[in-house]
């Protein structure tokens, strides 16, 4: 029986850190910040803003909601960021997208200044991830893995790690991260040959899979002694929460696996509102 390399404790110990750390900044009258924006009512961004400002306002983080009409202009859009890039008592900003089809995403997305980038949303942010730079913050999704690993003791440096998918958003900043800390690190995609993958995990030390596929990884593609790091988020054939991982088939062969639900996904939100008092300390100077 596999280990379960659940999120809670994780999260858990993140939020003790953003407690003390906000602490040290109200000693400064500090309160850290967060503007969120959004244009449009797009269902799915109104829950995860309800379920953020929640998470957020429980840590001791101040929201400001800038809610603009679908119809929203380029330019009022971008005099909304750069309002918040010169308020000094903003210290991170979250831009729900995909932004409606009239708007130019990069250019939006280029205005916003890289240390209030929490989300990682610009390309300075994910361009440091490789100059290593520290400009903005890496993938709120991409940190929870290494988190994990890092909270249960699981070394990466040295290790054979396969990242499945290769998506921006998780897959490629991942194996960035991943390979700056010394992996050595394969990943695989869509156009990969289906057998080389499953040759390339069952040779892995640690699997992360996000490749947004239901059962993707199976019994084939695991072996004794690994680790596998789910991040996918599917509705499985009896319309219940899975990840990309078969886990019933992967479980009883590997030797630490995060469940789904429970797991990368309990931590992510609370890696966006760590960011953000990150951004306060630098702000502040602390």
């Amino acid at each position: 029986m596999a280990k379960l390399l659940t999120g809670a404790p994780v999260t858990q110990a993140v939020a003790d850190w953003i407690r003390e750390k906000s602490a040290l900044l109200a000693e400064q009258g500090i309160v850290p910040t967060v503007a969120i924006v959004r244009v449009g009512a797009c269902a799915a961004d109104l829950s995860y803003e309800r379920s953020f400002t929640k998470k957020a306002e429980s840590l001791g983080i101040q929201i400001k909601k800038q809610i603009l009409p679908v119809e929203t202009t380029e330019v009022e859009l971008l005099k909304v960021l750069y309002r918040i890039n010169e308020d000094r008592g903003i210290h991170g900003c979250l831009l729900f997208r995909p932004l409606p089809e009239h708007l130019n995403t990069r250019a939006v997305l280029c205005a916003l200044r890289p240390e209030k980038d929490i989300d990682a949303m610009t390309g300075a942010s994910m361009g440091s991830l490789i100059t290593q730079d520290h400009m903005g913050y890496p993938p709120c999704t991409a940190e929870a893995c290494l988190r994990i690993l890092d909270f249960y003791g699981i070394p990466v440096k040295g290790k054979n790690v396969v990242m499945v998918g290769s998506g921006m958003a998780v897959g490629m900043p991942t194996a960035i991260m991943l390979i700056n800390r010394g992996a050595t690190v394969s990943v695989c995609h869509i156009f990969s040959d289906p057998e080389r993958v499953k040759k390339l995990c069952r040779e892995a030390d640690i699997i992360i899979s996000a490749a947004g596929k239901a059962g993707l990884i199976g019994a084939e593609h695991v072996a004794p002694g690994q680790v596998i790091v789910d991040v996918g988020i599917n509705q499985g054939a009896d319309g219940k929460l899975c990840g990309d991982v078969a886990f019933d088939q992967a479980e009883p062969v590997v030797e630490a696996i995060t469940p789904v639900p429970r797991g990368v996904g309990a931590v992510t939100s609370t890696i966006l509102a760590a960011h953000a008092v990150e951004a306060a300390l630098t702000a502040a100077g602390l």
